[in-house]
């Protein structure tokens, strides 16, 4: 009697362990996308928020810190000191003015990264002319979640060019 006693609680301990195992656990339930999609929705009005103050600390938050920042004529900034610099040139204009709202938020069923593409309009002080200049264009923001939760960008890229019609 002992015997299958012990053999099947053997079988009901290694099927137990197996269970836990983290990996599969997150292969077989999803993150919740709608969720996810609406806090970054959320962080993306922040970030517009902290343009219009031209704060460049609170800029900087939004980067993880192996992040990219791609900005038309400049360097690929893959460091927290280049996409400074990137953020205190913007922020230094005085004619700075910047609005982008995200036409399309996707979240990987693994909830372990996700993407927003959108479009902005940005004003800023022409070089040759010295008057305000606006152009506009398309972004694409990859975001991954970090080790406290929150999700940050890791790769942020702006295109010029004319913006897609807001959905």
């Amino acid at each position: 009697m002992i015997k299958p006693v012990t053999i099947a609680l053997t079988g009901v301990a290694a099927l137990a362990l197996t269970g836990c195992h983290h990996r599969e656990w997150k292969d077989h339930h999803h993150a919740d996308a709608s969720k996810i999609a609406a806090d970054i929705k959320a962080q993306e009005v922040q970030w517009e928020k902290d343009y219009a103050s031209k704060n460049p600390d609170a800029l900087a938050s939004h980067y993880a810190d192996n992040g990219a920042l791609g900005s038309p004529g400049a360097a690929l900034a893959t460091d927290s000191g280049a996409r400074r610099k990137e953020m205190d040139s913007l922020t230094s204009d005085p004619n700075l003015k910047l609005s982008f709202a995200s036409d399309v938020v996707e979240v990987a069923r693994s909830g372990d990264l996700a993407y927003s593409r959108g479009h902005y309009s940005l004003q800023m002080t022409d070089a040759a002319t010295k008057q305000p200049a606006t152009s506009t264009g398309t972004y694409i923001t990859v975001w991954k979640p970090q080790s406290d939760g929150k999700w940050k960008a890791v790769e942020d890229y702006i295109i010029p060019g004319p913006a897609p019609a807001a959905k």
